[in-house]
């Protein structure tokens, strides 16, 4: 099982509305998620907006890949684009960025 953890921006405006958001996420966004083999996935949000998200899949491309397929990524993406703190307009989905683990207690 492959862990994975990001980290994305959100815009300060929009942080009060981007946690009432992730507290009703849609069923079929989840169900989408978990189908698409993303597992035991978390979204942490601190207060300046510094949001670190963490899943365990089989492969994160191949995840990713089968999210980008689905129609309800792509109607979550254009809702939530706005949220996000971005230079270069890439999709959130887009933006995330592995990083590089150097320690691990299991």
């Amino acid at each position: 099982m492959q862990r994975v953890c990001f980290l994305l921006k959100v815009r300060q405006d929009r942080i009060a509305e981007y946690r009432e958001r992730h507290a009703a996420v849609w069923p079929q966004m989840r169900e989408a998620l978990s189908a698409t083999g993303w597992h035991n996935y978390s979204l942490f949000l601190r207060d300046d907006g510094l949001l670190v998200g963490y899943l365990e899949t089989e492969d994160f491309e191949a995840a990713r890949a089968g999210m980008a397929a689905t129609e309800v990524n792509a109607r979550w993406q254009a809702e939530m684009g706005p949220f996000f703190e971005s230079s270069d307009g890439t999709r959130p989905d887009e933006a995330m960025k592995p990083l590089t683990e150097v320690f691990h207690l299991a």
